[in-house]
This record gives C-alpha cells, sequence and structure tokens, in this order.
C-alpha cells in the first residue's frame, strides 16, 4: 500500500511527544543516553538515523521499547526507499520453489 505523505520521523515524535512536554532538553537527553549532543540533535532533525543501539538506550531512558524507535526509523526509511527506486524493475526475478 503506498502512503500518501512521508511518515513523521522518529526524531519530531521524540521532540514533540516525549522531551518538550517533559521540559528535557537536547543535552540533558544526549547526556542520558550516552550520545553528543550534535548527534541527537541531527536525529530530532531528522538528519541522522536511529539505530538499533540508541533506539535501545532512549528506549530505557523514556521507558518505551527499542522497537517503536525502530519501527518509526524502518517506516521512514522504507518511504525513502520506495521513493528513491519508484521507476526501478527487475532485469530478472526468481520466485521462491
Amino acid at each position: 500500500m503506498r502512503r500518501k505523505r512521508i511518515p513523521t520521523s522518529p526524531g519530531v515524535i521524540l521532540r514533540e511527544l516525549y522531551l518538550a512536554p517533559r521540559g528535557i532538553s537536547v543535552t540533558d537527553f544526549a547526556k542520558a543516553v550516552g550520545c553528543s549532543r550534535k548527534h541527537m540533535s541531527q536525529i530530532i532533525h531528522g538528519k541522522a538515523r536511529i539505530e538499533a543501539s540508541l533506539a535501545m538506550r532512549i528506549g530505557a531512558v523514556l521507558g518505551t521499547s527499542a522497537e517503536l524507535w525502530l519501527n518509526l526509523q524502518n517506516k521512514l526509511d522504507l518511504y525513502q526507499a520506495e521513493r528513491e527506486l519508484k521507476k526501478w524493475k527487475p532485469q530478472e526475478v526468481f520466485h521462491a520453489r
């Protein structure tokens, strides 16, 4: 099923639903999860991806699951891949038997 709009990035969800309502700064959150402020800022602004190890740390700090953050990232990645490969067709298809 094709999406009509780009999925919300995990960084936006992190900022709008978790950090801002709790008054947590990017600097304080970055320290809590053990990454640089610059890297966390890049995630929040959609310039960097959330990888598995960071997803586990975000989940532990916020009381959520790592799967939540990885699923949000995967939805965005798949949307972008679909757009990039929109006109691509395989030269050959090998069906499962």
